[in-house]
């Protein structure tokens, strides 16, 4: 790694970002000992095509946030194939910062997530379909009414139910109605649901 260093460390004690090195380079660098490197090296992977799989592998192991921070938004610049799945793939990590701010990174890809939206929800773990409705906040897209009716009238774990409803109560309009109203019989025993229901049936007829 020694020659790595030699291209880096000098120009990144000084500018992290005044020049720009060769992809091989680059790559070796987010391997490098020194965070400072790693940093520089996600942040000028962002115009390298077919890095992103790197930057995942990366990921997986980044224990320095500053570092991490860099490699998410790295991805989220990238937005191909890999580094989305590589993003969703983060939902499942032990570690609840990693999933948050994989969450943060996937709200601001709504065209990109919006073709794994129905897998996500239909996920067979029911906290990875609740990250995916906590995507669905941010997510500017016709389709995110839509998604969470069809959770809460097919999910049957009623968390998933639960955090949609939420949502709903944001976005909702008449077509939700009769949906909410299926919902509230579906779980009449659970009171959370039948508040968060009610709320987002009140906020739609005031609409």
């Amino acid at each position: 790694m020694a020659l790595v260093k030699m291209h880096i460390t000098e120009s990144a004690a000084q500018d992290e970002g005044k020049e720009t090195l060769e992809w091989p380079v680059l790559l070796a660098a987010l391997e490098d000992d020194n965070p400072t490197i790693r940093r520089r090296s996600a942040r000028e992977l962002v115009n390298c095509q077919n890095c992103a799989a790197a930057l995942v592998d990366r990921l997986k192991r980044e224990r320095d946030l500053s570092v991490r921070e860099v490699i998410f938004t790295t991805l989220t610049r990238l937005g191909d194939s890999t580094a989305v799945a590589g993003l969703v793939d983060c939902l499942r990590s032990e570690d609840p910062a990693v999933r948050n701010e994989a969450i943060d990174a996937m709200k601001q890809l709504p065209e990109n997530m919006a073709s794994i939206m129905k897998g996500l929800l239909q996920d067979r773990d029911p906290d990875i379909r609740i990250f995916a409705v906590n995507v669905l906040e941010s997510l500017r897209h016709p389709n995110v009414e839509s998604w969470l009716i069809e959770v809460i009238e097919t999910d049957a774990h009623v968390n998933v139910c639960a955090t949609a409803v939420d949502l709903l109560s944001e976005v909702g309009t008449q077509a939700a109605l009769n949906p909410l109203a299926r919902l509230k019989a579906r779980f009449a025993d659970e009171p959370y649901v039948q508040f968060a229901a009610d709320l987002a049936l009140r906020r739609i007829h005031e609409d």
